[in-house]
């Protein structure tokens, strides 16, 4: 079973997907502490905030509201809600927390093509088709390493940064795992002036890609 938090379709604004149509599935529960963090209503798994599957689909405003379902009932709620994306993000929270090969298997046997981004700090849990984002979380207040293993795994790297000290941590991130990752994406911490023009010239300067966040450029979700 699954603890969801919302339930929503709209264009994927990140990375090597941005301009896919996608149903995004975001997990309840997260003990990594992100500073930044822009979902921490996922974070804990509190019992009082347990609701029926249908409360967390397409929800007025972020809260801590969770529900509990099968890899069968999710998919079942993205026929019923008639979604048309063929493209499933499942983030969080810290979706590696689940092992996520019952949904994805599912999903992938009804035509679906699936994505997770994950911190890197979990065992990832997923068939050989499904595509991995890796937002590496690196000495955040949770106190949870990055592992090798996840980083390994990575179809693509996208690394938030806000000043110098992010960059430098994600080389010294590769060196000491020994990965050479083919994508790395840069995206601006809360798309703040500084943060871009250091991604930019971070990006132009290593031949890696960059991430502006379009959905919220756009004003959606």
């Amino acid at each position: 079973m699954y603890k969801i938090n919302e339930v929503f379709e709209t264009i994927q604004g990140e990375a090597s997907f941005t301009g896919t149509p996608s149903i995004f599935l975001r997990l309840q529960g997260c003990p990594v502490g992100c500073a930044w963090c822009d979902t921490k209503q996922t974070w804990d798994v509190d019992n009082v905030y347990r609701v029926s599957l249908d409360d967390t689909v397409e929800k007025k405003a972020d809260s801590d509201h969770w529900a509990e379902a099968s890899a069968e009932q999710i998919l079942a709620l993205f026929k019923e809600r008639g979604y048309n994306a063929k493209h499933v993000v499942i983030t969080g929270g810290e979706p590696c927390m689940y092992d996520l090969n019952p949904v994805c298997e599912l999903l992938h046997a009804n035509g679906y093509s699936t994505q997770i981004e994950t911190s890197g700090t979990f065992e990832i849990l997923v068939p050989e088709q499904t595509w991995v984002t890796v937002s590496p979380k690196i000495n955040m207040r949770g106190g949870y390493k990055v592992l090798r293993s996840a980083m390994q795994r990575a179809d693509e790297i996208k690394h938030p940064v806000a000043m110098q000290k992010h960059v430098e941590e994600l080389e010294d991130l590769f060196l000491k795992t020994g990965v050479n990752p083919r994508l790395v994406y840069l995206q601006p911490i809360s798309q703040k002036t500084s943060a871009t023009k250091l991604a930019i010239e971070t990006c132009i300067a290593k031949n890696w890609r960059l991430s502006v966040q379009v959905h919220k450029y756009l004003g959606i979700s």
